[in-house]
């Protein structure tokens, strides 16, 4: 089988590379160049590049380098953008995997005859007698990358493969040391590949602030209507937030979350802890692996890489929680399991903070 190996960089598409080589597999090696801007840092950096580069030289395979600049650009960049400016908090990572992972870059792996593609992703497919395929959870529960490669579906699965999914990071570093690749002691990348974080002005502000207008605005405890705080952006608040919201604390002395961030009315309502609860994530976007599961069906929910899953029931326009749990940030992502298996996702649409516990009996 002839496949197309995307590396980034990192061990975990290194190891990737040599484990399909090893198993006779015709193995090309391509990277994506996706940023270049000044904050070229993170994964697909020009420093990646040629860290997959030498990987390639030492396995013996050739390597690409594709530049999706302009695409990455449309269908991550701006959007990123345009969710902080009303309001919402974007998953990039999860936007590139599904714009251009397992889309561009899939759709010119096939157009150059290649018949599937690989990640170094900690996930795995397994496919039934009659080749369906089932996205899974990683063997090792503390690097699984299930949760962001949930809005893919059965089309794209079948042409994808995720060698170090049955792997732990241990073993692939080993494996790494082993064979003699520069990236086998490589640290995992942390940062959103396009926001720079270094000097002054870094960070998710110094990104923004020469795209979008930034208003400050008033922070209005929930409750009361009272203004007990003010923020710099009011674009930079996420749903859940504790710090950077003025004095943290009412005349209890309680700690106060961001409930709603109303960028129109440069305004954050904010509340104590048990007003964050609600038992409903409204969802938008939806996606299924396979086949749409039924109303009613029950499944586990995560709403962040590596985050507690919670029981709920899918519904129309979003899942139930079967217990009160925390509001998510409108622009992240849910996704739903069965047992280890990845079923579906959706983005989390906006909600107003009346859809807390207080406001929201249990049905």
């Amino acid at each position: 089988m002839r496949v197309l190996v995307a590396m980034s960089g990192g061990v975990d598409s290194s190891v990737a590379a040599a484990l399909l080589q090893a198993q006779g597999h015709e193995v090309v090696g391509a990277t994506m160049k996706l940023w270049g801007g000044r904050s070229d840092s993170g994964c697909c950096s020009v420093a990646d590049v040629l860290d997959a580069r030498r990987v390639a030289d030492r396995l013996g395979i050739e390597h690409h380098t594709f530049s999706l600049t302009e695409a990455f650009e449309e269908s991550v960049v701006a959007p990123y953008v345009a969710g902080h400016a009303a309001g919402r908090t974007p998953n990039p990572c999860v936007e590139c995997n599904r714009h251009l992972k397992f889309d561009r870059f899939l759709e010119r792996a096939l157009r150059l005859g290649f018949d599937a593609v690989a990640t170094g992703h900690h996930a795995r497919v397994e496919r039934d007698a009659g080749g369906q395929v089932r996205l899974l959870r990683g063997a090792d529960r503390q690097k699984d990358q299930s949760y962001v490669l949930a809005v893919l579906e059965r089309a794209q699965l079948q042409r994808s493969l995720f060698p170090v999914g049955t792997m732990t990071k241990p073993e692939v570093r080993r494996m790494a040391e082993r064979l003699g690749l520069s990236t086998a002691a490589k640290p995992d990348s942390q940062d959103v590949c396009f926001v720079a974080r270094h000097g002054e002005g870094s960070g998710r502000k110094g990104f923004l602030a020469p795209r979008v207008e930034l208003h400050p605005g008033r922070v209005v405890e929930a409750s009361t209507g009272a203004v007990v705080g003010q923020v710099d952006a009011v674009e930079l608040v996420t749903v859940g937030q504790r710090r950077g919201l003025g004095p943290n604390g009412a005349a209890s002395g309680a700690r106060r979350y961001a409930l709603e961030v109303d960028v129109a009315n440069r305004t954050v309502l904010v509340g104590g802890e048990e007003e964050l609860l609600v038992r409903r994530h409204p969802l938008e976007q939806r996606t299924w692996v396979g086949d749409a599961l039924a109303l009613g069906t029950e499944v586990l929910v995560q709403s962040s890489a590596h985050g507690q899953t919670r029981r709920a029931v899918l519904e129309e326009g979003g899942v139930r929680l079967l217990d009160p749990a925390r509001a998510v940030a409108p622009g992240q992502l849910v996704a739903c399991y069965v047992g280890d298996q990845v079923v579906g996702s959706g983005i989390v649409a906006a909600q107003g903070a009346a859809a807390g516990i207080s406001a929201s009996p249990a049905g």
